[in-house]
């Protein structure tokens, strides 16, 4: 079982289990669920890498949405998804899949699909001997061409894609995802800090987008203070509405 704890998502109750021998979730994670833009009830959305499920069940809770499909490959990450859907009574709303994302489809195509993916390309990085962190972390399993393919195969034309990653990796993010026809349009970047340099980068592409980017003002987690900025607050903040709402 490993080191396990319940830890509280601050909004409607819901909580999530996470073991901290294997990888818990970040801000990052967070962060991507809210920048997910979905105006209709009728949406289904595809996670994938959904780990234990955390980018799933804010989704549920926050966004406008029929479905939630959760793809996750490795099975002690599997497991506590597993777990984290019944824990939350959300078994009609986030379906769990334990497959490679390449191997992942549906008869038919989704509007959305959002990503945590591995940051780090394989080679790059420190070696980390625990196998379900170094899969988390690194590009081993699923790179981020791979990412793009399987968005590309799932998304219906104008369908969304959001992900998050590094901003080291801009000019991967951008090119890649022209060969499968996902146009960025929204990009925003977030820094620790106002005197920092940016630690992610959240983006929103449409299958078969125009070229239109809009770079998004910054996002700053920590004030001069040194706590968490207003923006932060109000996106960990509780009950927030739904989008169309």
């Amino acid at each position: 079982m490993g080191k396990e704890r319940i830890d509280d998502l601050g909004i409607n109750d819901k909580k999530i289990i996470q073991n901290t021998d294997y990888f818990c979730f970040g801000i990052d994670s967070v962060l991507i669920a809210n920048f997910v833009e979905s105006n209709s009830s009728k949406n289904e959305i595809v996670d994938l890498c959904s780990g234990g499920g955390v980018i799933s069940i804010i989704i549920s809770q926050k966004k406008a949405c029929s479905k939630i499909y959760a793809v996750e490959l490795q099975k002690e990450m599997y497991d506590l998804l597993e777990r984290n859907i019944k824990l939350n009574t959300l078994e009609k709303k986030i379906i769990p899949y334990n497959l490679n994302i390449k191997d992942f489809n549906i008869d038919r195509k989704v509007d959305i699909v959002v990503s945590n993916p591995p940051y780090k390309e394989v080679g790059t990085g420190t070696q980390n001997f625990n196998d379900v962190k170094y899969i988390a972390r690194h590009e081993k399993e699923c790179t981020l061409e791979d990412i793009f393919s399987c968005a590309c195969k799932l998304l219906k034309q104008k369908g969304k894609l959001y992900l998050v990653h590094k901003p080291q990796r801009l000019a991967d993010l951008i090119t890649v995802a022209r060969k499968y026809k996902l146009e960025p349009k929204r990009i925003r970047f977030v820094y620790p800090t106002k005197d920092s340099m940016p630690s992610i980068v959240l983006l929103e592409y449409v299958y078969y987008g125009g070229n239109e980017l809009n770079i998004l003002p910054p996002l700053y987690e920590y004030d001069e203070n040194g706590e968490y900025s207003k923006e932060i607050h109000q996106i960990y903040g509780i009950g927030a509405k739904k989008d169309g709402e």
